[in-house]
């Protein structure tokens, strides 16, 4: 049998040469001084080898333990070359598969059931809140702590709603993930419970004009799309839900080039209602 010292002062030949160790593990010495591990097993009826490494980067111990794992996958009627083939492709698949890139499936695959609005506030949050931080991470290696570090990130600037939304969204991804066979649990599942909670009672209100001026102005300096400065316009002017805003067809506008211009909000009823 090897020993470490035998394995250590190894000396290299004019020809490659064998060491034997026992159960048919041994190092191959080369010529230029290289140490190989190296292990001779059968498998269905063909004799077969296996490559455990170089000394000293695997030390003696280690090309034991690596032949007795092997050992043991031979004894369950695996070949543990194909196995190991099997694994290191496994683990590339699963490098591939990042949040972001299963996110973005989950989206393309989702995202007809939403409204065009809503779909764009999705990927949106997302790509401005999530992404940047834990997008370009194997999905299958997230972990609730890096899960929640992204929330509390959104919490930090005081947006606790969206902070919930968000969570609620990664949540879905990882369901899409367990489906698909890409994750096998849901790390933000229970992360609601230790998020700040949403403000309770009344919300505060602008009642004097100077601050509303300022605030207005605010508003038409944001770097938003157009549509979304001409919806926060509308909503001064009228007052009225941001659903129902969302929702506004052009045939619920009267006179719109007019002395009084009318829009008629439609109910959930069909009830023509007046505002």
């Amino acid at each position: 049998m090897l020993t470490d010292a035998k394995v250590r002062t190894a000396k290299p030949r004019p020809k490659a040469y064998k060491i034997a160790d026992a159960n048919r593990l041994f190092l191959m010495v080369t010529p230029s001084g290289g140490k190989l591990w190296r292990w001779n097993y059968e498998y269905d009826g063909k004799n077969k080898t296996m490559a455990f490494g170089a000394y000293p980067l695997v030390s003696l111990a280690d090309a034991r333990e690596k032949r007795d794992e092997a050992y043991s996958m031979l004894c369950e009627g695996h070949d543990p070359n194909v196995a190991k083939r099997l694994k290191i492709e496994a683990n590339l698949e699963a490098g591939r598969q990042t949040f972001e890139r299963v996110a973005r499936e989950w989206y393309g695959n989702t995202k007809a059931q939403w409204a065009t609005i809503h779909a764009s506030d999705v990927i949106r949050s997302l790509e401005r809140d999530v992404f940047p931080a834990i997008g370009a991470l194997p999905i299958a290696q997230l972990t609730p702590p890096l899960i929640l570090g992204v929330l509390r990130e959104i919490e930090t600037r005081g947006a606790v709603e969206t902070a919930k939304r968000v969570r609620q969204r990664i949540s879905a991804v990882f369901v899409y993930a367990i489906a698909q066979g890409l994750a096998t649990s849901d790390p933000a599942e229970k992360l609601g419970a230790v998020l700040k909670p949403l403000r309770k009672g009344r919300q505060p209100a602008i009642t004097d004009i100077v601050p509303l001026r300022k605030m207005m102005l605010a508003a038409e300096e944001d770097n938003a799309r157009p549509i979304t400065r001409l919806g926060l316009r509308m909503l001064a002017l009228t007052a009225v839900r941001p659903s129902e805003l969302r929702g506004a067809e052009w045939a619920e506008f009267e006179d719109l080039d007019g002395k009084l211009p009318l829009w008629r909000i439609r109910t959930p009823s069909n009830v023509m209602a007046p505002t």
